[in-house]
C-alpha cells in the first residue's frame, strides 16, 4: 500500500473516532445551498514522510496530479495571484471579475525585500540560500502578512515552508493552518513533495523528508460518508515520481517535466463538495 494511504486512514480514522464536531456551534464556511458547513476536527497533527522511500500520493482515490503541479508552478514560480494563469477552475469561487485573488498566494512569494546581498522575493531567497547558505537555519517562507490579510480572498491555509539542509539532503516543514482533509490534504502533500524535489534536483541535493504540521484538520460532515466507503478501497504501491533530470533552473520547469510512473488508483463515483 501507499504510505500516503495508510496516513490518511490513520488521520481520518482519529479525525472521526475522537474529534471536536463543532456541529453546535456557528460556523463561516457555506455549503453552496448556504446551510453551515459544519466538521469534525483535531489539533496538531504532524505528518513525516521520507521521500526516499516512495512519492506521497494517494490510492484510495486519484489524486489529479498534473493539475496539483500546475497550481504549485502558478503559487512558487509564476507568483501569480489570477487564475487566468491556471489551468484548473480550483480557485474560480475566490476570484473576482479581473481574475484576482487580491495579494495572496503567489503575490506574496513574489514581492521583493532587501537584504545585505541585495533585492530578493521570497523563492528568490531561498534558492539563493540553499546555494550559497546550506548551513542556514534561516531558510523559511511566509505568506501569511497580516497588513495584507484584507486584501485577501482567502486567508493562506498551507502558510509557510522552513527548509533545512543536513549535509546534501534537503528537509522540508509545510506549515497549515487548516486543511480540509477529505479534499485537499493529499493534494498539498503531492505539491510540497514536487516542490522539495525541484529545488533539490536545482539546488544540488538530495531530496530528505517531508513533514506535514496541520493546526486544525478536519472532516466536513457531507464528506464524513465517502470518506469512510473510500477507506475501504483496495491500496496499491505507490507510483514513481519521474522528474526531467536536465532540467538545473528552477523556473524552466513545467508541467510535462513531470510524470508519475505506475499510479494506480481507484475510481470513487461521489465528489466531494468544497466548502466557501
Amino acid at each position: 500500500m501507499s504510505y500516503a494511504d495508510k496516513v490518511f486512514i490513520q488521520n481520518c480514522t482519529d479525525i472521526i473516532e475522537n474529534g471536536f464536531s463543532d456541529k453546535d456551534l456557528p460556523v463561516r464556511p457555506r455549503w453552496l445551498d448556504g446551510t453551515p458547513a459544519h466538521t469534525v476536527k483535531k489539533f496538531g497533527i504532524v505528518n513525516r514522510y521520507d521521500l526516499t522511500k516512495e512519492f506521497p500520493i494517494l490510492t484510495l482515490r486519484r489524486t489529479a496530479f498534473k493539475s496539483a503541479v500546475d497550481e504549485l508552478l502558478w503559487i512558487w514560480q509564476k507568483k501569480s495571484n489570477n487564475v487566468n494563469e491556471l489551468n484548473s477552475h480550483i480557485w474560480d469561487s475566490w476570484a473576482d471579475e479581473s481574475g484576482s485573488i487580491g495579494k495572496a498566494y503567489g503575490y506574496q512569494l513574489g514581492v521583493k525585500h532587501k537584504y545585505k546581498e541585495g533585492m530578493f522575493d521570497q523563492v528568490d531567497r531561498v534558492l539563493y540560500d540553499l546555494k550559497n547558505n546550506p548551513t542556514s537555519r534561516r531558510i523559511l517562507t511566509n505568506i501569511y502578512t497580516f497588513q495584507d490579510l484584507n486584501e485577501m480572498h482567502l486567508y493562506p491555509c498551507a502558510y509557510s515552508m522552513t527548509f533545512n539542509v543536513s549535509g546534501n539532503v534537503l528537509n522540508g516543514i509545510l506549515n497549515q493552518r487548516s486543511n480540509d482533509v477529505a479534499v485537499a490534504n493529499n493534494w498539498n502533500v503531492v505539491q510540497y513533495a514536487v516542490l522539495m524535489h525541484m529545488l533539490a534536483q536545482v539546488s544540488n541535493l538530495q531530496v530528505g523528508e517531508l513533514v506535514h504540521v496541520i493546526a486544525d484538520a478536519h472532516l466536513y460532515d457531507r464528506h464524513i460518508p465517502v470518506v469512510k466507503k473510500m477507506m475501504e478501497n483496495p491500496q496499491f504501491e505507490a507510483p514513481k515520481l519521474i522528474i526531467n533530470p536536465d532540467v538545473k533552473d528552477f523556473y524552466d520547469f513545467t508541467v510535462d517535466d513531470f510524470k508519475l510512473e505506475g499510479y494506480e488508483y481507484n475510481t470513487i463515483n461521489e465528489k466531494f463538495e468544497v466548502a466557501i
